[in-house]
C-alpha cells in the first residue's frame, strides 16, 4: 500500500533539493534568467505541497486552497522559465489570469458548494494550461534547433498533460482522484507526477547545460574587442567554403583589409582610441555586407571578409562599398574625430587553391600589398594571369588594380 502522506513528504523534499540546485545555478550564472524562474517553481511547489499536508491534521479547506495555489503557481513559473530560456517576454498577465481563474474555481467548488469534479477540473486546468502554452517553444524553438533537453522536457510535459486529462475524465465519469479521497489511485498518480516532475527539471538542466556549452563555444570563436569572428572562426569557415567549392565548382571570394596608419593612431592618440577605431570600423563594414558574409578580425588592425558564392567582380563591388563608407566617414570627421582609411585586397577561390585556405589568404595578401603600393586607401584584386612584361625577380604573381 502506498502511503499518501509519505509520498507528499518525498515530493516536498525532492523539490526543495531541486530548488537548491537551481539556486546554485542562479548564483553561478546570474545572467541566466530562466534558472530564477525554475528555482522559484521548485520552492513554491514544495511550499504548496507542504501546506497541503497540514490538511491531514487540520479540518479546514484553507490548507488545500493554499496548497493548490502553490502547485498552480509552480506550473506557471516553470512555463515562464521556458519563455525566458528562449528570450521571449514572460506572459505575466496571461499566466496570472489563468492561475487566478483556476484558483477561484477551486475555491468556489470547494467552499461555495461542494462539487469535486468541477473543483478538480479547475485545478487541472491551472496546472496544464501554462505548460501547454510553453510546449510549442520546446518542440518548435525560434532558431529551429531542438536540443536533447528540450525534447525530453517536451515529452514529459505531453505525458503530464495526458495524466491530467485522464484524471479529469476519471473524475467526470464518477471516480474520485482528489487528494481529499486519499485513495490508492490518487497515491499512484502522485507517485507518477513526482517522477515526471523530477524528470522535467532534469530536462531543464540539460537545456541549461546545452545553452552554456554553446555560449562558451561561441566565445571561443569571437573576437573579444569587436565581437566579430576571430582567426580561428575564419579558418574554420574558409575550410568549409573551400570544401564546398571543390565539390560544387562554385567559387567564393575573400577580402583582406588593413587599416592604414593604425600604428600612428595608437602612438598619437593612445591604444584606447585605437580600440575605438577598430570597433567603429567593424560597425561601418557590417553595414555594407550581405546576409551570409562573414567579417573576421585576424589580429591587430587586420580583418577578413568571407564572401560565399561570390565571383571576383562581386568581391570588388563589396570592397568598393566598404571602402566608400570609410571615405565618407573620414570626410565627415571634425575636431578630435579620427579618420579611418583602409586598404583592401580581394581574391577568388579556384581549383588550384583546393582545400587549402592559406593559399587563398596568400592571394588576397598579394592584392592588399598592391593596393598599399598604389597609395593606400584603395583596393586591388588578385590576378593569377602572368604579366605581359618581365617583372623584377622575387615579386611573385601579380596583383593589379581592378578597373
Amino acid at each position: 500500500m502506498l502511503n499518501l502522506p509519505t509520498l507528499w513528504t518525498v515530493f516536498v523534499v525532492n523539490f526543495l533539493a531541486l530548488g537548491l540546485i537551481w539556486a546554485y545555478v542562479t548564483r553561478s550564472y546570474p545572467k541566466f534568467a530562466a534558472a530564477r524562474f525554475w528555482m522559484a517553481s521548485c520552492f513554491v511547489g514544495a511550499t504548496g505541497a507542504m501546506t497541503a499536508l497540514v490538511r491531514l491534521f487540520v479540518d479546514s479547506p484553507l490548507p488545500l486552497l493554499i496548497g493548490a495555489a502553490g502547485v498552480i503557481a509552480a506550473s506557471c513559473l516553470a512555463a515562464m522559465g521556458i519563455q525566458r530560456f528562449y528570450d521571449r517576454p514572460v506572459s505575466w498577465r496571461v499566466l496570472t489570469a489563468t492561475g487566478c481563474a483556476s484558483l477561484a474555481g477551486v475555491a468556489v467548488f470547494m467552499v461555495g458548494f461542494e462539487q469535486m469534479q468541477l473543483r478538480m477540473l479547475s485545478y487541472t486546468l491551472g496546472q496544464a494550461l501554462p505548460l501547454v502554452l510553453a510546449l510549442r517553444l520546446l518542440l518548435s524553438p525560434p532558431k529551429g534547433r531542438v536540443s536533447p533537453g528540450a525534447r525530453l522536457s517536451g515529452i514529459v510535459i505531453v505525458i503530464i498533460i495526458a495524466i491530467f486529462s485522464a484524471r479529469s475524465v476519471g473524475n467526470l465519469l464518477g471516480g474520485d482522484f482528489s487528494s481529499v479521497a486519499g485513495g490508492q489511485a490518487h497515491a499512484v498518480m502522485v507517485l507518477g507526477l513526482l517522477f515526471l516532475s523530477m524528470t522535467l527539471n532534469f530536462g531543464f538542466l540539460l537545456m541549461a547545460m546545452d545553452r552554456l556549452r554553446n555560449e562558451v563555444a561561441d566565445l571561443a570563436l569571437l573576437d573579444d574587442l569587436t565581437g566579430v569572428a576571430n582567426r580561428r572562426h575564419l579558418l574554420q569557415r574558409l575550410s568549409e567554403e573551400c570544401a564546398r567549392s571543390e565539390r560544387s565548382g562554385e567559387p567564393f571570394s575573400l577580402l583582406v583589409i588593413d587599416l592604414d596608419g593604425f600604428k600612428t593612431i595608437n602612438d598619437t592618440h593612445g591604444h584606447a582610441a585605437g580600440d575605438d577605431c577598430l570597433r567603429h570600423f567593424t560597425l561601418m563594414a557590417q553595414t555594407r555586407l550581405r546576409p551570409g558574409d562573414m567579417l573576421a578580425r585576424t589580429g591587430g588592425d587586420e580583418f577578413c571578409i568571407v564572401l560565399p558564392s561570390s565571383s571576383l567582380r562581386e568581391a570588388a563591388m563589396i570592397a568598393r562599398r566598404v571602402l566608400e563608407v570609410c571615405r565618407q566617414d573620414a570626410v565627415a570627421c571634425a575636431g578630435k574625430d579620427i579618420a579611418i582609411a583602409i586598404s583592401i585586397g580581394a581574391a577568388e577561390w579556384d581549383r588550384g587553391i583546393g582545400q587549402f585556405p592559406d593559399r587563398l589568404i596568400a592571394h588576397a595578401d598579394h592584392a592588399l600589398y598592391a593596393a598599399k603600393k598604389n597609395g593606400k586607401n584603395d583596393f586591388a584584386v588578385y590576378d593569377p594571369a602572368p604579366p605581359l612584361s618581365p617583372e623584377p625577380p622575387g615579386l611573385g604573381e601579380a596583383a593589379r588594380k581592378f578597373a
